[in-house]
């Protein structure tokens, strides 16, 4: 899902398509385009492509193609700048969307169609065979969807903030966005929705009032004016199951995967999670001769960023050296695993990512060779006090002492101010504290001393909370800061969890009133930043109020079903103690 970092150029966390940044211009040539191309599928249904390339072509090329439910015509930028750079580019609408047959439904179809794809391409006279596929979330997600249906002219992928279905979308922890019926809309029907699903302050009154009113997160879609299928049938699997399973390659499938792969996210890329599943789940069953052509590249981006970096997301900014020219990496991409052309400069190892606050690119081996120290951070307060942000907790790598726990309040019915009044609930800033300096209660808080040197924390975050809580589910938001010396924040990371899957994401298990019992927070997306002098670290958890996420009323029933009827107030207590040794682990880079 989205994490809150969507901006005018993206929008969404698996959506709005963004434009192919400009970078070396190509020389000008004549383009063609092959308007409605129809490609049939193994059950007839005929897909629309839209095809690029160079007027008078006369040898044939490698092909890229994109498969869309955005309307092939967004692409037509990049698919210019492809054609000229020497290649056929194809951009193909999905079932159901665009000019296709068909009926749309996310994510289930684009296996197989992706093969068939592949393979009429590579016998198109214009095709030396050789064919790619290219594209960013939703079109990174069927880039995996393909590769696991092992097409034999697929070349290469490069999937771009691939969300990983069942994972990260369309919910996070298992709690779900109020932003899911805002994409389900946009790709409604077989043309693109795009003022619909662009209006933030229609979409933020939508939620607004699923919240003011306390209602059950299933009407979500009648209040959009939207009822769907498929939003419905989404909440009738809340947790990973065999229903998402089916998107992503299996571990046989991975083992078979053989073809080079680039993929690229972002440190606060709404898709970053589901792009690590994926990378981690290749590494783990792919060959050792297939592992060694896969490579990640990890920018200081939000969602769009991974496209098209910015320099600014959500108020915090980066250095020159955060603006790669993405589109030019494709091409060196490409020029290398279909024109044996060199390996990109760029890609000095396996692992390329980037440092905020040091402006400089940084490479390892894996992902586990970034770090090579872990600092334990556990959790301390004076007489259960930490619910202020100017008398808080305190992280201490000192040893847990016998000690009172902290306590907080979370009431589903109360409604948060600053969340009301969002026009654009999606898109919180960074640098804003008002989340932690107006809690009303629902919240605790703890820092660091400053650190005495400058340093460098690089890596996803671990936490585990020992707690207890009077009810038997309620939600839980972590999220983590720098505070620097002079009193400015930053936000770097958060995770969410629904407090009945404490266990395991894919088996439920409500809550024993009273029971002390370990939260681990493990899926923090990845963020490196070296720490000024002085800077210090604050740990803020909550349960989640927002209009932004499904509302946990704390019942215990279907979440999905709760309403306000159902409310009820969760009083619940962090343990720090010897024996309930709640803690933060951090990755340093030395």
């Amino acid at each position: 899902m989205m994490r809150w970092v969507l901006t005018a150029a993206l929008l969404a966390g698996l959506g709005m398509p963004v434009a192919a940044q400009s970078g070396t211009t190509p020389v000008p040539q004549d383009i063609e385009i092959l308007w409605g191309q129809k490609i049939p599928m193994r059950d007839g249904v005929r897909l629309n492509a839209t095809v690029y390339r160079v007027r008078g072509q006369t040898v044939p090329l490698p092909v890229i193609f994109t498969l869309t439910p955005y309307i092939s015509d967004t692409y037509h930028r990049f698919a210019m700048r492809a054609a000229r750079d020497g290649y056929v580019f194809a951009a193909v609408d999905v079932r159901g969307r665009g000019n296709s047959e068909g009926r749309f439904e996310p994510f289930v179809n684009e296996g197989k169609d992706g093969h068939d794809i592949v393979e009429w391409m590579a016998r198109q006279p214009w095709s030396n065979g050789k064919t790619a596929m290219w594209g960013g979330s939703y079109g990174g997600t069927d880039q995996w969807a393909t590769v696991k249906e092992m097409p034999p002219h697929l070349t290469t992928i490069v999937p771009v903030a691939p969300a990983y279905v069942g994972h990260d979308f369309p919910f996070e922890g298992n709690i779900f966005n109020t932003y899911v019926i805002q994409w389900l809309t946009y790709t409604s029907g077989a043309t693109a929705q795009s003022s619909i699903f662009g209006d933030m302050a229609h979409w933020a009154s939508v939620a607004r009032t699923l919240h003011r009113n306390h209602l059950p997160f299933r009407v979500l879609d009648s209040l959009a004016g939207n009822k769907s299928t498929m939003f419905q049938r989404w909440l009738e699997h809340p947790a990973p199951d065999a229903y998402w399973d089916g998107v992503a390659p299996t571990p046989e499938q991975y083992r078979k995967i053989t073809q080079p792969i680039l993929t690229i996210t972002g440190h606060y890329d709404g898709d970053q999670l589901g792009t690590l599943m994926h990378y981690r789940n290749f590494l783990k069953h792919a060959t050792p001769e297939a592992r060694k052509g896969i490579f990640m590249v990890m920018g200081p981006w939000d969602h769009g960023g991974t496209r098209v970096p910015t320099r600014n997301v959500n108020g915090i900014e980066f250095g020159d050296n955060s603006m790669v020219d993405i589109a030019q990496l494709h091409k060196e991409w490409y020029d290398w695993t279909m024109k044996d052309g060199p390996r990109p400069s760029f890609l000095k190892k396996p692992v390329a990512y980037y440092v905020a606050g040091s402006d400089v690119w940084k490479y390892a081996d894996s992902l586990e060779a970034i770090a090579n120290e872990t600092r334990r951070y556990y959790l301390h307060s004076i007489n259960g006090r930490a619910n202020d942000v100017f008398a808080s907790g305190t992280l201490s790598t000192a040893a847990p002492v016998a000690s009172a726990p902290d306590r907080w309040v979370y009431n589903p019915l109360d409604t948060v101010p600053y969340m009301e009044s969002a026009t654009n609930p999606w898109a919180m800033s960074f640098v804003d504290p008002t989340p932690v300096h107006q809690t009303g209660g629902n919240g605790l808080i703890y820092h660091s001393e400053p650190f005495e040197e400058e340093t460098e924390v690089a890596g996803q975050i671990k936490f585990t909370a020992w707690l207890s809580m009077d009810v038997p589910d309620t939600d839980l938001w972590v999220t983590l800061y720098e505070v620097l010396p002079d009193g400015q924040t930053r936000q770097l990371t958060s995770s969410l969890l629904r407090a009945r899957y404490r266990e395991s994401l894919r088996q439920e298990k409500l809550v024993t009133p009273g029971a002390v019992l370990p939260y681990r927070f493990e899926n923090f997306p990845f963020f490196a930043r070296r720490f000024t002098k002085g800077s210090r670290l604050r740990l803020f958890i909550r349960s989640p109020n927002t209009i932004a996420l499904q509302k946990n009323y704390n019942g215990g029933g279907v979440v999905a079903n709760e309403s306000g009827k159902e409310a009820r107030t969760a009083r619940i207590a962090l343990h720090h103690d010897p024996k309930y040794p709640s803690v933060l682990e951090i990755p340093i880079t030395r």
